[in-house]
């Protein structure tokens, strides 16, 4: 794989049909601010015209990955195009407008398998853990693995833990779950290693939507405890389609307030 470096960034070939532009390797802000500003600059320019060839992106928390077609543009011609984005990405970023959701997480009995395993080994009551865990408001950092779901940061340094030595075969839709420095709503069954919580409700993908993906890198969130009564009330609710998850977007601020 073929690498150029400059001061601020990284180009690597990934494949014949892609690039890879690192900032970092780090899960910090900061990168994930001059991803998101790369990816729009590189979304206008297509609108634009001006990128002939490209298919689409994908952003990770510190670097962005550039599909293109190789029968009709090159990793040369991309970057003859790009490198005048990238060196204004190196500028601090403008506000943008930020979605901020507040959504709802049960964390009792079932709904949260993991929060007494939790408690016990940060040496805290669950109740401590709650407070913990829903006092803080995380930024949505990237998208993956499964559709809809959120890799979130930054978790309380308490609560930071390494995922679980033994994962899940299966880890119920909707569970909300810590590891690293990171947390997660699982918005499907599937396999996975990290400790869990709680559960949510709301729905995080929906190919019925406009936007199928609730989330988007660069939203933030926080999680209101509910108690198990309202979480089967809300889940009801959301699965017969009467609640609009819009009702979960709390303001839209411009980044930084």
């Amino acid at each position: 794989m073929a690498t150029e470096t400059f001061p601020a960034y990284r180009v690597l070939d990934a494949g014949d049909a892609a690039l890879t532009i690192e900032f970092g390797n780090a899960i910090d802000p900061a990168l994930l601010a001059r991803v998101d500003a790369l990816d729009r600059a590189i979304q206008a320019l297509s609108v634009a015209g001006a990128l002939p060839g490209l298919i689409e992106t994908m952003p990770t928390f510190r670097s962005l990955t550039v599909f293109f077609d190789p029968l009709v543009t090159g990793r040369q011609a991309l970057l003859s195009v790009l490198r005048p984005v990238l060196a204004a990405s190196a500028e601090p970023a403008p506000d943008i407008q930020q979605r901020c959701w507040r959504l709802p997480v049960c964390y009792e009995g079932d709904a949260g398998p993991d929060l007494a395993e939790t408690a016990a080994a940060i040496g805290v009551s669950e109740d401590e853990v709650v407070a913990l865990h829903s006092g803080a408001e995380y930024c949505v950092y990237m998208m993956g693995f499964l559709p809809g779901f959120p890799f979130m940061g930054d978790l309380p340094d308490l609560l930071r833990l390494p995922r679980r030595a033994q994962p899940r075969v299966r880890v119920p839709a909707g569970s909300v779950a810590i590891a690293t420095g990171l947390t997660a709503i699982y918005p499907w069954e599937s396999p996975g290693g990290w400790h869990l919580l709680g559960r949510c409700p709301v729905s995080l993908f929906d190919v019925r939507r406009r936007a199928p993906a609730l989330l988007a890198a660069g939203d933030r969130v926080c999680f209101e405890p509910v108690s198990i009564s309202e979480y089967l009330r809300l889940d009801a609710a959301c699965a017969a389609g009467d609640i609009d998850p819009a009702q979960w977007l709390i303001r839209v601020a411009e980044d930084g307030q």
